[in-house]
């Protein structure tokens, strides 16, 4: 259902048009003139507008229409006129009118455009939420990194960004496919943004979306519908027909993020379009063709899952034609406080605060992490510290990376069982930090649940609880307990 403006001043025309559209399942609001109508839509949204040209009270619906557009309106405007040409459809056009009807108005094509109209801005509203929700993830993480082993990594995925589209699919060709594969938390969803933006670069294309789909977020009863949409009827919810990611994604990038995750009975349809390049919605029967670019990736071992027989070997010989694998960050020797330094100060930013810098310590602490969790785990623990220094510059117990290098002044002795040595040249072991770090741990070891973690440290819930205020916790305690 939308909320439908109607403006026209022949009582039988607008009572006849706003009938059609509330049995069409819209709620229609009317007026004869544009000033009814201004006050309004100055309280109330609306999802379209219908308007004659020649209103009551000497009212000009078009320059309504282009007020509208001032104020940032976007839903669909129609425009209805007795005195229609190609000299007014043009001007009505330039000015943001979407489609033009020339009186007398037959009510069914009235009903018809508007749903067509409010189904192309729900699309291109999907195109906006996928594409910001992909930049969101890429403002997180950028391509970042000198090492050599960064460098042949991108080296080779701008190589990979210039493979053309075939202008055929299924003659002996088939669509090129790119599978990243690496590890949680290295940048799979970066590198496929920057191979399509190589490509765009490149000339391949040109302003054309990026639509990132994580196989694992979509229930396997939506998926299939998601990817290649579906016709109206397919199934029970299915009120009006509607476009999938590939035929969103149009001359773009389609990106299938952890693909190895993907239910069985799909993968010999992404097999197809992969091979033939075309699909069918869901209900449908006309065949879709695609144009899209396939970037795929996964960080579980594919030839593993074939072997266990819950990967298709053909879908797998197909994606791992022009492979890309990314090094974990232990082996981009100087990425990690490359990527911090960088990070630091786009944090800054965000968070409102001076200039942001690592000490000596927190710099040592992050050259010497293990990151299993790779540029995503050094990611969130600079979050958390940005979020939680006292000082301008992070210390190694902001930081809290005692689990791997030990923590503030901490160093895991390898001789006596249960001893703990400290490394007073660091000049961050204090009884304060100690005391602190050793409390940090304590609450992400228990997601946040301060019983737990008194417990574990053999105090009072109260004195941890002193403790936490103290050392200015609590939007740490809340964002483990959120996770």
């Amino acid at each position: 259902m939308a909320r439908i403006l109607l403006l026209e001043d022949e009582e039988t025309l607008r009572f006849s048009v706003k009938r059609a559209l509330e049995l069409d399942g819209h709620d229609v609001t009317e007026f004869e003139s544009t000033d009814a109508a201004h006050a309004h839509v100055a309280r109330t949204e609306v999802d379209a507008v219908l308007t004659d040209v020649n209103l009551a009270d000497n009212s000009d619906g078009i320059e309504f229409a282009k007020d509208l557009r001032s104020r940032g309106f976007d839903g669909p405007i129609v425009v209805m006129t007795g005195y229609a040409s190609v000299e007014q459809a043009v001007a009505a056009m330039k000015l943001g009118v979407d489609d033009y009807l020339q009186k007398p108005v037959v009510l069914e094509e009235v009903t018809m455009l508007i749903a067509r109209l409010l189904e192309a801005r729900k699309l291109r509203t999907r195109i906006t939420l996928y594409e910001r929700l992909d930049r969101a993830r890429a403002d997180q993480q950028s391509v970042l990194g000198e090492s050599k082993a960064w460098r042949k990594t991108l080296e080779l995925a701008e190589r990979l960004a210039s493979l053309p589209i075939p202008e055929q699919v299924g003659r002996g060709e088939s669509l090129p496919t790119v599978l990243i594969l690496g590890e949680t938390g290295v940048g799979k969803g970066v590198l496929a943004r920057y191979i399509h933006e190589c490509a765009q670069r490149g000339g391949a294309t040109s302003e054309t979306p990026l639509v990132h789909v994580n196989c694992t977020a979509l229930p396997p009863t939506l998926i299939e519908s998601e990817l290649f949409g579906h016709e109206k009827g397919a199934f029970t919810d299915a009120k009006t027909a509607r476009k999938g990611l590939f035929e969103i994604a149009g001359d773009g990038t389609i990106f299938l993020d952890e693909i190895g995750d993907m239910p069985l009975e799909l993968q010999a349809k992404i097999l197809t379009v992969v091979e033939e390049g075309r699909y069918r919605r869901v209900g449908g029967t006309k065949e879709h063709t695609v144009r899209a670019r396939i970037i795929t990736a996964t960080n579980v071992d594919l030839e593993e899952k074939v072997r266990q027989g819950s990967f298709r070997a053909d879908l797998f010989y197909r994606l791992n034609t022009f492979t890309v694998s990314i090094p974990p960050l232990r082996e981009r020797e100087g990425d990690a406080l490359r990527i911090a330094t960088a990070m630091l100060e786009r944090l800054a930013r965000q968070y409102g605060r001076d200039e942001l810098t690592l000490s000596e310590g927190a710099a040592r602490s992050i050259a010497g992490h293990d990151w299993p969790g790779n540029v995503r785990e050094l990611i969130n623990i600079l979050q958390r510290a940005a979020l939680l220094a006292r000082d301008t510059e992070i210390s190694a117990s902001d930081l809290g990376l005692a689990s791997a290098g030990a923590g503030p002044g901490v160093v895991p002795e390898s001789g006596q069982a249960g001893e703990i040595r400290f490394d007073f040249e660091s000049g961050e072991c204090s009884a304060e930090n100690v005391e602190r770090e050793l409390i940090v741990q304590a609450l992400q070891h228990t997601f946040g649940n301060v019983s737990k973690a008194s417990r574990l440290l053999g105090m009072q819930r109260s004195s941890l609880r002193y403790r936490i205020d103290r050392f200015g916790l609590e939007s740490m305690v809340k964002e483990l307990a959120s996770k």
